[in-house]
């Protein structure tokens, strides 16, 4: 299904430069930046293979600035940062763009805000209200988004995250500076085929392992966070990059509406065609792995009209066919050390 994007100031055959983008979520961006007929240049490391269509640059995004001269070189209209991990890679960012672009995007996410580290007990005081909305929603007041052991498991999961890891002080950096207009990007909880996270398994290996009864978590079974489809998400951050009315703004991406987690996995046992049963079970009668993690108090939640409104966007795959990709992928590669 083509991506319903309402016309909008949208500037054609854009030179846009991707950072990052041969991942779980930057291919979908490059594909859908040419299938728009925009010329994409990907810098990566050269380990993984750039869409078929887009041009590359080999470097480190480590090391931005070593790559400098071969960047600027392109003149790129936007430039689109996919792996920004900190304020100092945002820093250097606006240093090595600024003069030589018209704009640049980068990619946040949900995490910034409070309710976030209300879910895990790093920020005190009551539930934020929901929907989370980008202008008016509190962000977090602690600038450390996971603890140091838990970033460094994520480390091994996700190679471009740095010690520094906090999408907030990156915001700050890309929105702050007159010369250099920027765009922010929040992401929810992104799933599909290549998530590295593996959203789905745990609920896919025991239905198709033949269990008959699942057991769930009661607590977790009616919590909430907004999710995307990652071709979706795709879609929506080359909406954000093409359009000159996005520059100053932050949107939130994810679904219009969201399910709970236990609709989540009905979702997939039907998609399997399991008839078995989720048994809901206090988290007391349940082995740590299957317990609700944190304050599920707090729920995630997130308004996505913004960039509905603004931009046009629309969803381009329905949600059973998103799941059943997911699933596919799921079954065909799975994770190792999961019991």
């Amino acid at each position: 299904m083509a991506a319903v994007l309402e016309p909008v100031d949208v500037d054609l055959s854009m030179r846009v430069l991707v950072i990052g983008g041969t991942g779980f979520i930057g291919p979908h961006v490059t594909r859908e930046l040419i299938r728009r007929d925009h010329h994409v240049t990907v810098f990566h490391r050269g380990r993984t293979a750039v869409p078929p269509g887009a041009r590359e640059i080999l470097g480190d995004r480590r090391r931005l600035t070593e790559s400098a001269d071969n960047l600027r070189a392109l003149a790129p209209d936007v430039v689109i940062d996919v792996v920004l991990s900190s304020g100092r890679q945002a820093r250097e960012l606006m240093t090595v763009f600024r003069g030589h672009t018209r704009r640049v995007v980068a990619l946040s996410s949900m995490d910034v805000y409070r309710a976030c580290g209300v879910t895990h007990r790093l920020e005190e005081g009551p539930p934020e209200p929901l929907p989370l909305r980008e202008e008016t929603s509190a962000l977090r007041t602690k600038l450390q988004t996971y603890p140091p052991a838990q970033v460094q498991v994520l480390q091994q999961i996700f190679g471009w995250l740095d010690e520094e890891y906090d999408k907030i002080p990156i915001e700050r950096e890309v929105l702050g500076h007159v010369e250099l207009p920027g765009t922010v990007v929040r992401l929810p909880m992104v799933y599909g085929p290549r998530d590295p996270l593996h959203r789905f398994h745990p609920i896919v290996k025991r239905i198709v392992d033949g269990r008959r009864a699942i057991p769930f978590s009661i607590d977790m079974a009616q919590w909430r966070a907004t999710k995307g489809y990652v071709e979706d998400v795709g879609v929506a951050i080359a909406a954000a990059a093409v359009s000159d009315r996005a520059a100053g703004r932050i949107y939130n991406v994810g679904e219009g509406d969201t399910l709970t987690e236990l609709e989540w996995a009905q979702q997939i046992a039907r998609t399997l065609n399991w008839n078995g049963e989720f048994k809901l079970m206090p988290d007391d009668d349940l082995p740590a792995h299957l317990r609700a993690p944190g304050n599920i108090a707090q729920q995630w939640i997130a308004d996505t009209t913004r960039i509905r409104e603004e931009l046009g966007f629309r969803e381009t795959i329905t949600r059973d066919e998103a799941i059943r990709r997911t699933i596919e992928w799921e079954c065909a590669n799975p994770p190792t050390g999961f019991t």
